[in-house]
């Protein structure tokens, strides 16, 4: 899977993709709806750097910029000006190469 949209249409199933690392797992979830599961995944890889990015993705899709803004900064990346969705679009993206 390396497309945004073949990613997105996966959706539709009951798991992510065996193949996806952690951090496209919990997008997967986010995407879903199930932002719970999504925040479990990227807490349990807690070392990972694009999972600090998601994480981030995450407090600011539940609003918490506080939170988001510490994730933003343990992954390195600025914070997001763009919409929830155009941020997991962008995040999506980058993560399966295409950016």
């Amino acid at each position: 899977m390396t497309t945004l949209d073949a990613f997105r249409e996966s959706v539709s199933g009951i798991a992510p993709p065996k193949e996806v690392r952690p951090a496209l797992q919990a997008l997967w979830w986010a995407a879903k709806g199930d932002w719970d599961q999504a925040h479990k995944v990227v807490q349990a890889h807690g070392d990972d750097g694009d999972c600090h990015w998601v994480h981030a993705h995450l407090h600011h899709q539940e609003g918490d910029m506080s939170n988001a803004g510490y994730w933003y900064r343990r992954a390195g990346k600025p914070v997001s000006t763009v919409s929830v969705q155009e941020e997991w679009e962008q995040v999506t993206q980058a993560l399966l190469g295409q950016r």
